[in-house]
C-alpha cells in the first residue's frame, strides 16, 4: 500500500520558518515528479510547488516564490518543503502528492489532477 506521510507543520509567528517533510513508502518516486499544495478553509486547493525526479527543475506559486524552497532526497523516497519568512495568509494544512507516471525529469505539474498520490496533511498555522 502506498503511503505519503507529512510532517513538520505547527504553529509559528510571522517571519518564522517551518520545515515539512513527506516521506513515501509501497513504492519508490526516484523517477516521478513530487508536489505540495496548500488548502485553507472555504478555499480551494492551490498548488505551492513541484519538483522534478532529477531535482533539476522546480516551479513555485508566485506568492511562494522567494520564500520557500522545494527539494527531494530519493535515497529516502522523500520531498522536503523549506517555509521562511512565513506570512499569517500561509495558514492551510499542507499537502504533499506525487505523480504515478514517470516524468522526463524536466517537466513539474502544477494541477492537482495531475498527481495521484496524496498525504493526509500537515497543518501549518502563522500567527500575526
Amino acid at each position: 500500500q502506498v503511503q505519503l506521510v507529512e510532517s513538520g507543520g505547527g504553529l509559528v509567528q510571522a517571519g518564522g520558518s517551518l520545515r515539512l517533510s513527506c516521506a513515501a513508502s509501497g513504492r519508490t518516486f526516484r523517477w516521478n515528479a513530487r508536489g505540495w499544495f496548500r488548502q485553507a478553509p472555504g478555499k480551494e486547493r492551490e498548488f505551492v510547488a513541484a519538483i522534478s525526479s532529477s531535482g533539476g527543475s522546480t516551479f513555485y506559486a508566485d506568492s511562494v516564490k522567494g520564500r520557500f524552497t522545494i527539494s527531494r532526497d530519493n535515497a529516502k523516497n522523500t520531498v522536503y518543503l523549506q517555509m521562511d519568512s512565513l506570512k499569517p495568509e500561509d495558514t492551510a494544512v499542507y499537502y504533499c502528492a506525487a505523480d504515478g507516471r514517470a516524468d522526463d525529469g524536466v517537466y513539474v505539474p502544477t494541477t492537482p489532477a495531475t498527481y495521484d498520490y496524496w498525504g493526509q496533511g500537515t497543518q501549518v498555522t502563522v500567527s500575526s
